[in-house]
């Protein structure tokens, strides 16, 4: 069952929805399902990825099993309402990746009656807080919060592994740099 169904989406105003969870858990993937829905339904939609995620594409978003939709590469979150001026629906992927300044933006689009889908990460490698993502979970609507698999149990799983030596907060990468972990097998990286 949808988390977000036809009988109970507002009227006659906007609101705005987060798709959260760790890496490899299906955040992309729902976003999609939901934006090809409202295209389908003939709506205007526009969607936005950061700048700096290029892993499969920089004119799509594109999940890990493939599926994709044609997207505007942005650096900065200001630059959506002019972009999505004449959008119904607003996608936004890998929200963790932008300024605080994204909480704002998606505060204006919803009170101008749009409905803003946002995705992405709610913890870091540390298994904190990824911000602006707490932010966001504040103030959305509904929120949708997926579970991946881990990897060394099976077990669901909620934390994103760095597999690799970096320590900068944001390091972007796919299978080559994270793994899906569960409460039990994560293991914080020192200090």
């Amino acid at each position: 069952m949808d988390a977000v169904t036809l009988h109970n989406m507002p009227k006659e105003t906007g609101w705005i929805e987060v798709v959260t969870g760790c890496m490899f858990s299906g955040k992309t993937e729902e976003l999609i399902r939901r934006l090809r829905r409202a295209q389908i339904a003939r709506q205007q939609v526009v969607i936005f990825k950061p700048r700096i995620d290029t892993r499969y594409s920089a004119d799509h978003i594109v999940s890990h099993n493939e599926q994709s939709l044609s997207s505007i590469l942005i650096e900065n979150p200001g630059e959506i309402l002019e972009l999505a001026k004449n959008a119904q629906v607003i996608g936004i992927d890998e929200s963790q990746f932008f300024s605080p300044d994204l909480v704002a933006v998606a505060e204006q689009l919803a009170s101008m009656g749009k409905r803003v889908i946002i995705a992405g990460l709610d913890q870091d490698y540390k298994g904190r807080p990824f911000e602006p993502m707490p932010q966001l979970l504040a103030i959305a609507e509904y929120i949708t919060k997926t579970l991946a698999i881990c990897v060394v149990c099976g077990n669901p799983a909620d934390r994103t592994q760095r597999i690799t030596p970096q320590q900068e907060l944001v390091v972007v990468g796919a299978r080559d740099v994270y793994e899906a972990r569960c409460r039990k097998c994560f293991v914080p990286p020192k200090e």
